[in-house]
This record gives C-alpha cells, sequence and structure tokens, in this order.
C-alpha cells in the first residue's frame, strides 16, 4: 500500500513542550514531526495536533503549532474517543501518525483509528516514550496490526511515497525539507 497524498491526514500526538524533556530524545523526535508536517503542508495534506490534558500538560511545541491546521485538546488517551476522525477531511482515509507517547496515546489512538475503517501508517523515527523501552514495544505491538491495516515507515518513506516521482511539482521544495 503506497501512501497517496490525496488520501492522507498527518496526525501529531500530544508533542506539548513541557512533555518533551521527559521523552527519550525528546528533540529529535520534535525536528521528525515538524519536517513530516512541512512536507505534508507542501503537498496539501492536512496536519492535525492533539494536546493530552493542556491545563496540565501545556500546549504543543510551538513548532508543531505553526505546522498543524488544527489542534485538538483530549483527555482520553485514544484521541478518537473525542472526535479526531470528524476533525479530518472525508477523503481523508489513511492516518500518518506520530507523537507521543508512543506506548499509551500514540498506540491508542493509532488502534482507535483502525477500528473505524482507517489505513493507518506509524512513523516510527517521529515516535517517542520517556523510555525507550516503552517506544519498542509500542512499535512491536502495533507492527503485529499489519492485517488490520497499519503499517510502519519512516519520515523518508512517507515523504517519496506522496511524491511518487521526481517530476511531481513540489519535488524540489518537499527534497529540501527531507534533506
Amino acid at each position: 500500500m503506497l501512501h497517496r497524498a490525496d488520501q492522507s491526514a498527518v496526525i501529531l500526538v500530544d508533542l506539548q513542550a513541557r512533555l518533551m524533556p521527559s521523552i527519550h530524545e525528546g528533540e529529535r523526535i520534535v525536528t521528525q514531526a515538524v519536517r513530516l508536517a512541512r512536507i505534508a503542508r507542501v503537498l496539501g495534506v492536512p496536519v492535525v495536533a492533539t494536546e493530552q490534558n493542556p491545563q496540565g500538560l501545556g500546549h504543543s511545541d510551538p513548532r508543531i503549532q505553526a505546522e498543524c491546521d488544527r489542534v485538538m485538546s483530549k483527555s482520553h488517551f485514544n484521541a478518537c474517543e473525542e472526535g479526531l476522525t470528524e476533525m479530518l477531511p472525508a477523503t481523508s482515509r489513511h492516518a500518518i501518525v506520530a507523537g507521543c507517547e508512543a506506548h499509551v496515546c500514540v498506540l491508542q489512538t493509532c488502534m482507535g483509528l483502525l477500528e473505524r475503517d482507517f489505513r493507518v501508517t506509524l512513523v516510527i523515527d517521529a515516535i517517542g516514550s520517556r523510555a525507550d523501552l516503552s517506544r519498542l514495544a509500542a512499535i512491536e505491538r502495533l507492527g503485529m496490526l499489519q492485517h488490520e491495516g497499519l503499517v510502519l515507515a519512516s519520515v523518508e518513506m512517507v515523504a517519496f511515497e506522496w511524491l511518487r516521482t521526481c517530476r511531481h511539482p513540489k519535488f524540489r521544495e518537499a527534497l529540501a525539507l527531507i534533506k
């Protein structure tokens, strides 16, 4: 299953500024998520962020906020329980998911999207947890759901699949962000 920009939406889960110093390699995770979001925006892919209990944990990293079309506050770990899928365009049936914490909100949101018949891509170089072992456990658990429509990919894999060809009108602009 190749990613198609016209059927995708990027979901950035709980990349909140106050949380990120506790996340293993948190700065790298934010950098990768921003990169993904910028490429998505160049290619017309909607970008939505979630914020877990922003009253307690604060808001998304400002770099994330700058790239989002919409930001959704939530208290459930699974963002679908609070209307995430209703925020996405009807044509976006493929969710490209990144964020924190991989073993809690990312995992439960991915499972919620699958339950609602979305195809889901977990962007493994743009997810994190406080403990790297928890991130790895989430990747392993979600990787077992390939028969249900979930795939694992990197930021670059998604980007080049969206582009499909070096003749894409936005290729050079996207390539500058990929590199």
